[in-house]
Formats: C-alpha cells, structure tokens, sequence
C-alpha cells in the first residue's frame, strides 16, 4: 500500500511556491514592524483585532467591499443605464468600507510572529492584491463620475480579479495557516484530577510551566491563591510561562495579550479569544489540575 502524501491542488501548490519567495521578506517585515508602532495598543488595537465581538474581526469586515463592488459589478451586466448611480453608490460605499478593513487585516498580518516565513510572504502579496484592488475600484470611480462607463467597467472587472486573488490567499492564510483562530480550540484533557506539580515548588507571584498528557499548562500563584491555564496563547501560540504576572491578569510575552487568571478572559488584546482555565487544588502537597 502507497504511503505517499495526497498530492496537493495546484492552486495550493502556486502558493506554497510564492511563500518561498524570499524576496519579500525585507519590505514585509519593514511593513509590519512600522504597523506595530503606528497601531496604538488598547481600545484601538482590541476593536482592530475583534476583542469585542470574541473573534477575528477581519473576516467579518471583509464583507461590505466585497459584497459592494460584486454588486456593482454586477449591476454593470444586468442593471441596464438607469442602475448606473447605484453602481457608482455601491463602489463609493466600498471603498470607504475598504480603509477599516485594510487597517483590520494590517493588524492581525503584523501579529503573525511566531509564524512560518510563508505565512508573511504570502500575506504580503494579499495585501498587495487588495491594494491593487483598491486602487482599481477607486480608479472605476473616478471614470465613471467622468462620464467614462465603459473604461470605469472595465477597471472593476479588473479590480475583482485583484479581490478574487486577495481572496483566495486570505483564505489560505486563515484556513490553511490558521492566521486569526483561536490556536487552543482543539486542545482537550485531562479529564481526570492529575498531579502535576509540588505545592512548594509554586511560589508567590510566580509562573511555572507544566506538561500533562501532552498539553501544556502554566500555572500561577496569585495572593495565595492557584490558577491554571492553558499555557499556549490562543492569539499565536506564545507560551504564558513565558510571560509576566500583571495584576490578577497573566500577560503574553509575544504581544502582551492579558487574561484574566481566574476565569481566562480577554482583558487586553490582540487576542479575540479567551484563554482556557482548568480546575485546581491540592492534595496531599501537591497541585492538581483537571479539564
């Protein structure tokens, strides 16, 4: 019996082949590192990464230009004359739409760390796609208002090309590359009360790692008080032993995400999803834990 791996879509091979293009590493990583510092961490940072809706916000903003232009497009084709303010009403309102869901897709792009360098080469060519797509749409626009219909259509057939290659490699980065999910979904155990560290090897204030059936668990000692989560951040997999105690929150050493110990939710973002906590107590001088 053949033990070869599936062969894999040739779209998806045309990928993985443009996430290997080491070219694009020096302008996409200049790109990112300036989003980190012009993006101000707090409510800005937490609404762009979708803190307040409990997911990726990106995804759900891409919605409205996508829908609009593909409907101005298509009134383009079926509408007849009289639909032409409507198109351009459309691609108007899309273009508008575009600006926060470009600053969304920045955010969550310039946060893929720790990542493969796939990951950011082909996120920066889907940003580019969609920049081209937004130029093109703007452009469609501004023929259009001109008096030019027939050069302001042929600019948005173009322009969905841009969004329809923009699309597919969002797509890839999100489904394929697990960019903007919740990274401990499929994280389960132990089902059972485990020990899994000395009581006195726990000190006030204190991270400490632990490992138990293959899933990693920080655990925290808070006014005298032991907490359990999860220990691999649900935003990009940054280990919170690593991190730093702040508060009653545990902060994330890759972008100072904040949960709360006691219940695991999101103080701070980037991350839109709440850390997974596990039940705690001692026993005979040692800590257990249990899913």
């Amino acid at each position: 019996m053949s033990t070869q791996p599936a062969a894999r879509p040739r779209l998806h091979r045309l990928v993985e082949r443009l996430g290997e293009v080491a070219a694009l590493d020096g302008p996409a990583e200049a790109v990112a590192k300036w989003a980190r510092g012009a993006i101000p961490k707090g409510p800005v940072k937490d609404a762009l990464s979708g803190v307040p809706i409990g997911h990726a916000a990106h995804p759900l903003m891409i919605v409205v230009p996508i829908g609009t232009w593909s409907s101005a497009t298509l009134l383009d084709f079926v509408g007849g004359q009289q639909s032409r303010p409507a198109a351009r009403r459309l691609i108007a309102a899309g273009l508008l739409a575009s600006l926060p869901t470009a600053a969304s897709g920045l955010n969550d792009w310039s946060d893929t760390t720790p990542a493969s360098d796939s990951v950011r080469r082909v996120g920066a060519v889907h940003a580019l796609a969609n920049v081209a797509a937004l130029g093109l749409f703007g452009a469609s626009l501004a023929a259009r208002r001109a008096g030019s219909h027939g050069r302001g259509v042929a600019l948005s057939l173009a322009g969905m090309g841009a969004v329809t290659v923009g699309g597919h490699l969002g797509g890839h980065l999100s489904y394929a590359e697990g960019v903007g999910v919740d990274n401990t979904v499929f994280a389960s155990g132990p089902e059972e009360w485990t020990a899994v560290l000395d009581d006195a090897a726990l000190l006030e204030g204190e991270l400490r790692g632990v490992e138990v059936e293959g899933r990693a668990i920080v655990l925290a000692r808070r006014n005298g008080r032991i907490h359990a989560l999860d220990d691999r951040c649900a935003h990009r997999s940054g280990s919170l032993a690593d991190g730093e105690l702040k508060g009653e929150c545990v902060v994330c050493p890759l972008h100072a995400s904040e949960f709360r110990l006691e219940d695991g939710a999101v103080e701070r973002g980037p991350s839109a999803y709440p850390q997974p906590v596990f039940d705690v107590r001692v026993t005979d001088g040692w800590i257990e834990v249990k899913a």
